[in-house]
């Protein structure tokens, strides 16, 4: 979550995960109301906010990442934000700061056509999620339409870190398989580095850790923490 608790040391945090082996950087544009989100990302958001982070500075601290690093940096924004901006203005700055993908958890397969545009002119991937409850049918439409990966919801309710993983993920991974040449990513509720394993396991081209990262930070603010609970997770993949 960028600005939790301050800018400069989100920019510690994320480098941090690059060290311990992370692959894509996802960092979040703090909301007032993020309705996906459960309470480690709402209370982390809400110290981002009253620290003063606006999606400018967030924009900001992606462009001084990509100066330090080439890794593949994700915004995970509410349509609010991006709207309130304006679409063409958010979608070229996010370019100008060397942004790679874009979420946008709110907004419906068929919303998200208006914003789809500006920021395919801008080669940003607008990457779509799929919700549990997805029929084939509309699954196989969204993936149609994502860039980059496919963001596949782990569970049903809001992210947060959780003990187990549903019983019904792998067999739900082999379908998307089915239904698109996409690289599938999965998250919401993913925890342990057994969950790693398991769903590299089950198939998973991509494993998204964010509750429990954002955990250990409100838990113990320091960089070398968070890289080596990164690593502990990438390493299982080795193991």
């Amino acid at each position: 979550m960028a600005g939790d608790p301050d800018l400069p040391r989100t920019q510690g945090f994320a480098l941090a995960c690059e060290r311990g082996g992370a692959d894509v950087l996802e960092i979040g544009i703090p909301f007032s109301d993020p309705i996906a989100d459960g309470p480690e990302i709402q209370r982390a958001g809400q110290r981002a906010l009253r620290s003063g982070t606006r999606p400018r500075d967030v924009l900001g601290l992606a462009a001084s990442l990509r100066q330090r690093s080439e890794i593949p940096i994700v915004l995970m924004s509410y349509a609010n934000p991006i709207y309130a901006m304006g679409l063409e203005t958010f979608s070229e700055r996010a370019r100008d700061a060397g942004v790679d993908g874009v979420i946008v958890p709110d907004l419906s397969w068929e919303a998200s056509d208006e914003i789809r545009g500006p920021f395919d002119a801008c080669g940003v991937d607008v990457i779509q999620m799929v919700a549990p409850s997805t029929p084939p049918e509309r699954a196989a439409a969204i993936a149609g339409s994502s860039r980059g990966f496919l963001y596949v919801v782990a569970r049903f309710g809001t992210t947060g870190a959780q003990p187990d993983l549903p019983d019904d993920l792998p067999a739900r991974i082999s379908d998307l398989h089915r239904a698109t040449d996409l690289p599938l990513a999965v998250g919401f509720g993913v925890t342990t580095a057994a969950h790693v394993r398991a769903l590299a396991a089950a198939g998973a081209d991509g494993i998204v850790v964010g509750s429990a990262i954002v955990q250990k930070i409100g838990e113990d603010p320091k960089p070398e923490v968070v890289e080596r609970f990164v690593a502990e997770l990438t390493l299982s993949l080795s193991s």
